[in-house]
């Protein structure tokens, strides 16, 4: 039986720890063919994806930001997402779809996988992109958006639990976007004021966007 995509979320976790064992050549491919089918404004696609293989630049790699980038030394391999800025001004929302489908993937296909932000990152007073550009050598109209480490998983965390969401924001999904209550009717059922549920519905597509990138 095939996951929903609730249960590929779900289980959906940051892996900073892998195996020595290199990452099936067609995962790979699948992986980036899920970057390659991302939505983009206009249809623009303005990505462009550097696929890092060679340890020795994964290890200058790790070290192109204050923390958080040290699994790239660990990782079989990387993928650098860039965005042109001349095709478009939305360039960074289009490469976080791509970054979110390939990381995404990645989980499905058993791969462990982790998000390594780059943009407005520093390191040593110099910008994060600046470093990875001065390792990579891309063009100067090509902007960092982030990078994908990757690798086969040395751990394996559990799945996060729908149980875990506080109550209320529960409530207010199921009510909102399951039996499709408009802001009034859900605020009477549950005691509380449409100014309330306003709040709680920005609370909570704040609290998404930010266990998502965790």
């Amino acid at each position: 039986m095939e996951k929903t995509m609730v249960e590929l979320l779900r289980e959906r976790r940051s892996i900073r720890r892998y195996t020595e064992e290199a990452v099936p050549e067609e995962s790979l491919k699948q992986i980036l063919q899920a970057g390659l089918l991302s939505p983009s404004g206009h249809n623009a696609k303005p990505w462009e994806f550097i696929v890092v293989r060679d340890k020795e630049t994964l290890n200058k790699l790790s070290q192109c930001r204050e923390g958080s980038a040290e699994m790239l030394k660990g990782a079989d391999c990387a993928v650098v997402v860039l965005g042109d800025e001349e095709k478009t001004d939305v360039w960074t929302e289009d490469c976080s779809a791509a970054m979110m489908n390939m990381h995404l993937t990645a989980s499905s296909l058993g791969v462990g996988s982790c998000w390594i932000q780059g943009r407005l990152r520093t390191v040593n007073g110099e910008s994060t992109e600046t470093v990875v550009k001065n390792i990579l050598g891309f063009p100067d109209h090509y902007r960092l958006e982030a990078i994908l480490s990757l690798g086969m998983p040395a751990v394996h965390p559990e799945a996060r639990k729908l149980e875990e969401l506080p109550e209320a924001d529960r409530d207010l999904i199921r009510m909102r976007y399951f039996e499709n209550m408009t802001q009034s009717e859900v605020a009477k059922n549950l005691g509380i004021s449409q100014v309330q549920v306003s709040r709680l519905e920005k609370k909570i597509l704040l609290s998404m966007r930010h266990k998502v990138l965790c």
